[in-house]
């Protein structure tokens, strides 16, 4: 089957926010273009069971529930391994399709052969009209930290081509049953935050390479499930990121980023929780930190 008419698993988490799933689908069901699609939601044990409102707005859905929340790496492997398609659009729930977003992102794997994965154009849901992602720079050495190209930007075309990319967008990314077959799942130690990078950084060294298609569009509500700005993601923020620099940087980019982590980052953030009085956001920074004592990773 050509790539143009390939089934598309669309892979999407839902954890205690079914109205947003519910709205999420009904985007599918309005905007979504693409004729060969299967439709799947991981729940990732809500407090309530969902179905019966999400197979309401949309029927054709298939639903697994977990038993215990498996993050976000956790979560897209149980519908990786569900999915049937030939192609994998992992997308966060907090989204909205609008017309051709998938033909779009096909249309890439259909010219570029070593695709990897292709992110679309992401604008911001309540500012239609400022992009959010138009692709990644790298991660720096010394900080562990990097920024979205185009962030906070008004769209006026400056982003209208497409092009490679260091990292796809976790909140959108289509991938090839050939590459999750060749490279693996996501890794599940992460569980929420920089699996994106860890991923797309393992199938660059496959080869392959990571994309951005200006021509596809979502929009974004943006951390509808963690929150912008709370305890648990200062936690996973801070642990991954030492993890991914763990897993992936070469070992004196590694002493470069740790130098830079001990003697500049922990000062600092920690004196900015103390003056900003945020005791558990302090308490969740160190606790990202002491976890790396008494973990073991695996290095790919």
């Amino acid at each position: 089957m050509s790539e143009n008419h390939a089934l598309v698993s669309i892979i999407a988490l839902n954890w205690n926010t079914h109205s947003v799933t519910c709205d999420f689908l009904k985007s599918i069901k309005d905007n979504c273009t693409y004729p060969n699609i299967e439709v799947i939601v991981v729940d990732n044990a809500s407090a309530e069971d969902p179905t019966a409102m999400l197979k309401a707005v949309y029927p054709e859905v298939i639903i697994f529930r977990n038993s215990k929340n498996l993050g976000f790496s956790g979560g897209n492997n149980v519908g990786i391994r569900a999915a049937k398609g030939d192609f994998l659009f992992i997308v966060n729930n907090d989204t909205e399709f609008t017309p051709g977003l998938l033909e779009g992102l096909l249309e890439v794997f259909r010219l570029y052969p070593d695709a990897g994965v292709v992110s679309p154009k992401f604008h911001y849901f309540f500012d239609k009209g400022t992009i959010e992602y138009a692709g990644y720079q790298q991660v720096n050495l010394f900080t562990g930290r990097n920024g979205m190209i185009g962030c906070k930007e008004k769209d006026e075309g400056q982003y209208n081509e497409i092009r490679e990319t260091h990292y796809a967008h976790g909140g959108g990314m289509m991938v090839s049953r050939k590459v999750i077959e060749e490279v693996g799942p996501l890794y599940e130690p992460f569980f929420l935050y920089y699996e994106e990078f860890d991923w797309c950084t393992q199938i660059k060294k496959k080869g392959y390479k990571i994309y951005y298609q200006p021509q596809s569009l979502i929009y974004h509500k943006e951390s509808m499930t963690t929150g912008k700005e709370s305890p648990l993601k200062t936690f996973y923020i801070t642990r991954n990121r030492i993890l991914f620099m763990r897993r992936n940087a070469p070992l004196p980019g590694l002493m470069v980023f740790l130098a830079w982590f001990v003697f500049f980052t922990i000062p600092k953030n920690t004196v900015q929780f103390i003056a900003r009085k945020q005791k558990d956001h302090l308490k969740s920074f160190w606790k990202g930190i002491f976890w790396h004592f008494n973990s073991k990773i695996t290095f790919n």
